[in-house]
């Protein structure tokens, strides 16, 4: 537990460059990879507080477009951005979809959202997968065609079962493991290209 304390190098560069979790350095992989968010892009990040995915998109997109956080939780940014719009409430209800689907579509969906964990493997990945459906599951309300997603996903046996979900979304779903997830930890990431898009589209 003492370990955990001690600030490791993510979150000692976090804490250095003004964001609030070392959880920046994911997405910024991801990014670099596969150039997900572009200046005039809609963005929507999912489970945004305390914000590090959120202001990475914000820098990415230079002040053009927008970018949405949503969350159960309260989000405070130090600085105030012309183009971020931050709604709290919760996913599971059609409300809130409603209210972020006036706001779009977007062009990508982010997603670091994870349920409260326990730290036992079977129990952490039950509570995720029903989480992380669901976050699949806006890219019909929320998402343009031709659009992508980012979702976070606790390795455990059902992981398999989202995976084929993204891919009948999908026209491509990558996996990956940044650099940044903690070596202890069983969370990688899908990132689904190319949204194709729903028979109205």
């Amino acid at each position: 537990m003492a370990k955990r304390e001690k600030p490791d190098f993510y979150a000692e560069k976090a804490r250095k460059e003004g964001y609030p979790a070392r959880s920046v350095y994911k997405l910024e992989e991801i990014q670099k990879k596969f150039n997900i968010i572009r200046p005039g892009y809609k963005i929507i990040d999912v489970g945004a507080s305390p914000g590090s995915w959120t202001m990475y998109a914000l820098q990415q997109t230079k002040g053009q477009g927008l970018v949405v956080g949503a969350d159960l939780k309260p989000m405070g940014l130090k600085k105030s951005y012309p183009n971020f719009f931050f709604m709290q409430g919760d996913i599971f209800e059609e409300e809130t979809i409603g209210f972020l689907a006036e706001k779009g579509p977007y062009d990508t969906i982010l997603s670091d959202a994870a349920p409260s964990t326990t730290g036992n493997r079977t129990i952490d990945t039950g509570r995720s997968y029903s989480l992380v459906e669901r976050i699949i599951g806006l890219a019909d309300p929320l998402l343009k065609k031709g659009g992508s997603m980012v979702v976070k996903i606790f390795q455990g046996g059902d992981e398999k079962d989202l995976l084929e979900y993204m891919r009948t979304l999908f026209a491509s779903v990558k996996i990956l493991k940044p650099k940044a997830v903690r070596k202890e930890s069983f969370e990688t990431y899908f990132i689904g290209l190319e949204y194709k898009g729903t028979e109205s589209e």
